[in-house]
């Protein structure tokens, strides 16, 4: 006789549970999940953490009275013990983060500042190599603003703000962009440039160095976090592991 598994009104064959979730692309969600689970086991929260736990996730989702919380819960299907197991997870969560990574985030941070630095930059990009060498001179000779060229002349999104790109990540920009921004002075006018397909002009406007503040702090702690989480799901035996856990755990 087939066992069933229970999904709120659903039953679903535990021998169509794997390809299901695989079907679903949830597979790859549903052994990530077990593998937090399986690291957070063993660490502890007392009542004053829980009470600080429901308050976080409360203030991040904007749950901000009895009703709003009874709707989120109604929306996510869930009931009242399980968000309270939903809240306290995510505060274990945080806790295994800052205890394993907590202290390797200013060498993780200066290893990476390079590309979390951020650029104001203008850019102007045509597929004619004749016209990007006309813009280029009429630029050099102060015929018109850079806005003006690009709001006229460029073939690509920038063409809407006057050319003008950011603030943004120096690891966004094509690496040879990146590089014109970081290795030219501020405001000179870069000769056109082939790129793929197109011929860009750039002009580097305003460097904003990153700063390890609290906001880039979590974003590191995050970073390592899953970079942690990715290396313990490529070790793991996926069929054994993924279909004795998923059973187990929607049986209860």
């Amino acid at each position: 006789m087939a066992e069933f598994v229970q999904i709120s009104n659903v039953r679903v064959p535990q021998s169509e549970l794997v390809p299901l979730l695989a079907r679903s692309q949830l597979l790859p969600v549903v052994l990530r999940e077990l593998t937090i689970d399986r690291a957070i086991i063993d660490i502890q929260c007392n009542d004053a953490d829980k009470i600080s736990a429901f308050q976080q996730f409360c203030d991040r989702h904007r749950l901000t009275s009895d009703d709003s919380i009874q709707r989120w819960l109604d929306f996510q299907y869930l009931n009242a013990q399980q968000f309270e197991e939903i809240v306290i997870r995510q505060f274990k969560i945080e806790k295994f983060k800052l205890a394993n990574w907590g202290d390797k985030v200013e060498a993780y941070f200066l290893q990476r500042k390079s590309q979390l630095d951020r650029a104001i930059y203008s850019l102007i990009r045509t597929n004619d190599l004749g016209v990007a060498q006309e813009i280029y001179f009429r630029l050099i000779a102060g015929e018109q603003t850079f806005a003006e060229i690009a709001s006229q002349y460029s073939q690509g999104v920038e063409s809407q703000t006057g050319g003008l790109i950011g603030p943004v990540e120096l690891s966004v920009p094509h690496p040879v962009i990146a590089n014109l921004i970081t290795t030219q002075p501020l405001g000179k006018i870069c000769q056109p440039i082939k790129l793929d397909s197109w011929y860009v002009i750039v002009r580097p406007d305003r460097l904003i160095p990153a700063r390890l503040d609290e906001a880039m702090r979590q974003r590191s702690i995050d970073e390592l976090f899953e970079i942690w989480v990715r290396e313990q799901m490529r070790s793991i035996d996926l069929p054994a592991t993924v279909v004795n856990s998923i059973t187990e755990r929607m049986k209860a």
